[in-house]
């Protein structure tokens, strides 16, 4: 078993676990690759016979069967972006906060790796969302969003689907999520949880001029497009946390794509324990 250990160099939560990772794999005479950025800011713990050091992550991941990210689930997005036509399995080990996709705790990293190498865990597989706009295609795995610039006025956003018109939103912006986004800004703005692989897309309008205005699940098999007439220079739109300037008017096509990446779920988890547990469903504070 080759291992690829991506990680954040510039987190200090990262060292220690990525310590333990390297230590492990050493143990096991497992060969671990990582990238030059990556290792030369823990020199001492690239020294061990089992590590290789590539120039860049995916001369690391060419090398590998299973992709460790250590970090939250910001490591876990970039990690999709380079797996996205990538069936690799990939295990995240949280160093964050809440940490959905991640879900591996550092105190639980050697006994996740041993159940790795023993082959004892299910594939959980989370597609992705493809935009095109101006003959380009981008890709997110929790959400695409367009949203008013600085402290602009609300931003009116025309939503189609299927070649139905749907609504002129009129709001702060508007969050296309994927099920996997669903528990990320979709949720911050109120917008439903929805079970991984659910084939379905949300569309959560943020801060709605209207009351009456809520979010809507939609089949994602199908094209949602999002357009608007006003000023580019008033809209960002942006994938997974990446800023794309609007360079002429808005007209931007949403559907499923054909890429998913992989996510390593142990025996002993599932999503909905996951929920309880970051979420604190059901934790009685009156009982500390």
């Amino acid at each position: 078993m080759n291992i690829c250990t991506l990680a954040n160099p510039e987190k200090y939560s990262v060292q220690e676990p990525l310590k333990r990772v390297l230590n492990w794999c050493n143990e096991q005479n497992t060969e671990v690759y990582l990238a030059q950025h990556l290792a030369k800011h823990f020199p001492d713990l690239t020294k061990a016979k089992t590590v290789h050091v590539t120039e860049t992550e995916p001369e690391a991941l060419d090398n590998a069967e299973i992709v460790i990210a250590i970090g939250g689930d910001g490591t876990m997005l970039h990690t999709a972006h380079l797996l996205k036509n990538n069936a690799k399995p990939v295990l995240g080990i949280n160093t964050g906060k809440l940490g959905f996709m991640a879900n591996v705790q550092p105190e639980h990293i050697e006994s996740a790796l041993f159940s790795v190498k023993k082959k004892k865990y299910i594939i959980d597989k989370r597609f992705l969302f493809q935009a095109v706009a101006n003959g380009d295609t981008y890709y997110a795995l929790n959400e695409f969003l367009f949203t008013k610039k600085d402290t602009s006025s609300l931003i009116r956003l025309e939503a189609e689907y299927d070649g139905n018109f749907i609504n002129n939103y009129w709001a702060d912006g508007l969050i296309i999520s994927t099920p996997t986004g669903s528990t990320a800004y979709n949720l911050s703005a109120g917008g439903p949880i929805v079970l991984p692989n659910t084939p379905v897309m949300v569309v959560t309008p943020i801060n709605p001029h209207t009351l009456t205005t809520r979010p809507l699940v939609l089949p994602s098999d199908r094209i949602i497009t999002i357009r608007s007439e006003e000023n580019p220079e008033h809209i960002l739109f942006s994938y997974d946390g990446v800023v794309m300037p609007v360079k002429n008017e808005l007209n931007i096509e949403i559907t499923r794509s054909d890429f998913s990446i992989h996510i390593i779920q142990l025996p002993d988890h599932n999503y909905f324990e996951t929920l309880r547990n970051k979420l604190m469903w059901g934790l009685d504070k009156r009982k500390e």
